[in-house]
């Protein structure tokens, strides 16, 4: 019997958990790390429960603000709470349903791709929202589309990691083979409750790189903030 493949397997586990019917966590697999569980609580975490690079985060936002890739809506909520202006999106229809059952007021079911006419002071991409992007090669596109959204005094809050720690020795010496792809494009796929996500392709970019794409982007880059463990927060402008 093959795999069952569920399109919606994180919308479906959050929804599981804001209706008490939570019994297990998603199951991962990546090309870079093998197996792991990505752990349904902490997707609801309150604010002083949050890493402190998404705390900072939330603390420069400012006007009208769009959460890409909202997931079960933690960060537009307390924004909101906050009585922020927020439109909260995401491509999971179990994650809106999930931020509407929370009261966020403005989630909707949205690509950020199809956003066209609209304009935000703050765009916010956390949980490595820039991971959306999948590949190197899609990042100036991704940047140059998020531009288009700002208005003019507009600002760009995402994190992301850099994996190269995942390529070095017990001397922590990197050892990267000589390959083409960037090596922080990584391939993923879920698993919950015996079904299975397709493969999808999952961008992580180090600092250095994030900022050369910014600047083909027309937009600054600056580093705000960096966690325990190879992560950092940014904030772009237009320049």
């Amino acid at each position: 019997m093959g795999k069952i493949i569920n399109n919606d397997i994180i919308g479906g586990a959050l929804l599981d958990y804001q209706l008490g019917n939570y019994t297990q966590n998603i199951i991962t697999y990546s090309s870079i790390a093998g197996i792991d569980e990505m752990d349904i609580p902490f997707l609801f975490r309150s604010i002083d429960e949050m890493p402190i690079i998404e705390q900072k985060a939330i603390q420069l936002c400012s006007g009208y603000i769009l959460d890409v890739g909202c997931g079960s809506g933690s960060h537009a909520l307390h924004l909101q709470n906050k009585n922020f202006q927020v439109k909260a999106i995401d491509i999971s229809k179990g994650a809106i349903k999930t931020c509407t059952l929370r009261g966020i007021k403005n989630a909707k079911v949205q690509d950020i791709w199809h956003i066209k006419n609209e304009k935000f002071d703050t765009i916010l991409a956390l949980m490595n929202g820039i991971g959306i992007c999948g590949k190197l090669e899609n990042l100036t596109p991704f940047l140059l589309h998020l531009k288009s959204l700002l208005n003019p005094n507009g600002q760009i809050i995402l994190d992301s990691s850099d994996v190269i720690y995942m390529y070095e020795d017990i001397n922590k010496e990197t050892i990267l083979s000589e390959k083409e792809n960037y090596y922080g494009e990584v391939i993923f796929e879920l698993i919950y409750k015996n079904k299975f996500s397709k493969l999808f392709n999952w961008l992580f970019v180090d600092f250095k790189t994030l900022q050369s794409h910014a600047k083909k982007a027309g937009l600054k880059c600056e580093l705000i903030k960096e966690g325990y463990h190879y992560d950092f927060l940014v904030k772009m402008t237009i320049s």
